[in-house]
């Protein structure tokens, strides 16, 4: 991949980090524990934990 497309693929994940948390971690990790903990993180911590946590995984 060139550097265009990764910052592209960034961009799209950030974005997606503060809509769909666990969309955004599903794309950058896949299924697995993280994206369980994001889950569980966005419904329990009211999406600002969630939001926290993904932008932390995917930057």
């Amino acid at each position: 991949m060139t550097t265009a497309v990764r910052n592209e693929n960034t961009i799209l994940k950030v974005i997606l980090a503060i809509l769909l948390p666990p969309l955004a971690v599903f794309m950058d990790r896949g299924i697995g524990v993280q994206f369980v903990l994001n889950v569980v993180l966005t419904l329990v911590g009211f999406w600002i934990v969630g939001i926290i946590h993904a932008l932390i995984l995917i930057l």
